[in-house]
């Protein structure tokens, strides 16, 4: 059983605090509305648990083995983050076709845990974690579906906050500001990633 809580805890914690899903999702939810974000969340829901399975179940050894692979990752990752809070930065609701399109579909927020430092370091350290020599198997499966129930939930709160500012948040001037601190927030969420490489590296 204490085995059960810890896993749910740490699901919870990390997937419930600031990072560039939740700080997407909610600008989403501003921007676009619920029903406009729904693929792009559901992406997440899917596609990060995928990711801790495939990590579980082998691939993490492909990174071991090769090293410069998640090198590249990391720094496509680094770079598209950066991107996207450019845009983020450079929307209103006037142009917000121009600059966000439409929110991210299914796939494309799928395929981007592959590119998100700290889903990264959330996979990793949840199998590192919770998992033994022997076991591992269930063990992943059992990380696979906490984050797959708690992460609905989590990131479900993170788009109702955003989609609710709808009501506070009238001109453009305020938008603005909102879409700037958003785009802010997402730089400052991957800082710790680039600090813990550099460090590694030193």
């Amino acid at each position: 059983m204490e085995y059960y809580l810890s896993v749910i805890l740490f699901c919870l914690v990390t997937s419930i605090t600031p990072g560039p899903n939740n700080i997407m999702l909610m600008s989403s939810g501003l921007n676009h509305g619920v029903l406009k974000t729904v693929p792009h969340i559901s992406g997440i829901i899917i596609g990060f648990p995928l990711m801790v399975a495939a990590l579980g179940f082998g691939l993490g050894t492909i990174f071991l083995n090769y090293p410069v692979i998640h090198q590249v990752i990391k720094i496509a990752g680094i770079s598209y983050l950066l991107f996207l809070a450019w845009k983020i930065a450079n929307t209103t609701r006037a142009n917000a076709g121009k600059h966000l399109r439409e929110p991210l579909t299914f796939m494309q927020a799928a395929a981007f845990q592959w590119l998100n430092p700290k889903a990264w370091v959330i996979a990793i350290g949840a199998i590192a974690t919770f998992t033994t020599v022997g076991n591992i198997e269930m063990q992943v499966i059992i990380i696979v579906f906490t984050y797959l129930f708690v992460g609905t939930f989590s990131m479900g709160l993170w788009l109702m906050m955003g989609a609710s500012l709808q009501k506070i948040l009238h001109s453009q001037k305020q938008l603005q500001v909102f879409n700037v601190v958003m785009a802010i927030l997402l730089v400052l969420s991957i800082v710790p990633i680039v600090v813990m490489e550099f460090d590694g590296g030193a």
